[in-house]
């Protein structure tokens, strides 16, 4: 059951991004949250996990420390750390993109079990995404993205990889079956 402090998540997380966009889409970022925390309580999240699904982007993009402070304050210490886990950078100006890259993809063979859903979750939604505007848009897709075709394909599919070194489960291989078609197409 999702209780009140959902409720207040999602309302703080409208609050946190209610200015950002999704990268060249015009669609606002909140979908991408709740997408995520869809995809989430599909496979099983339990509320921490849930908020923290609706909370993992706000660290990295909405005020570094001081929001982890806050998430901390509203919802304790746990859905601090699945937040922090799925966090690839909390200072300004964020470390260059590659390096920044390859450790989230280190840091998954030793996240928790939350961290792993919530990333997991993020992570298919984005490579949903990602293959919906490739079909409609075609090639115009990476320009959206710092690391182009070949560095978003390369993440992507690193990602599915080590998702799935760590741990098969049903949502790694819906990810793993999403990279593998985006890869076909975008050939």
């Amino acid at each position: 059951m999702l209780t009140e402090r959902f409720t207040q998540a999602l309302t703080y997380a409208h609050q946190l991004h209610a200015t950002q966009i999704r990268k060249g889409s015009g669609v606002p970022y909140i979908s991408h949250l709740l997408g995520v925390v869809s995809i989430a309580l599909e496979y099983g999240a339990n509320e921490d996990e849930a908020i923290a699904a609706l909370l993992h982007d706000a660290i990295e993009d909405q005020g570094g420390a001081a929001t982890r402070e806050e998430i901390r304050r509203r919802f304790g210490d746990n859905v601090t750390a699945i937040v922090e886990g799925c966090t690839d950078a909390d200072t300004t100006p964020k470390p260059p993109w590659k390096q920044r890259k390859q450790a989230y993809i280190a840091h998954i063979h030793t996240a928790s079990a939350s961290v792993f859903l919530v990333s997991a979750s993020d992570k298919l939604y984005n490579a949903r995404s990602i293959l919906k505007d490739y079909r409609m848009i075609g090639e115009g897709v990476w320009e959206r993205f710092q690391g182009g075709k070949e560095g978003t394909l390369w993440y992507y599919r690193a990602l599915a990889d080590a998702f799935q070194t760590k741990e098969v489960t049903p949502l790694v291989t819906e990810l793993e079956r999403v990279v593998t078609e985006l890869e076909s197409l975008a050939k």
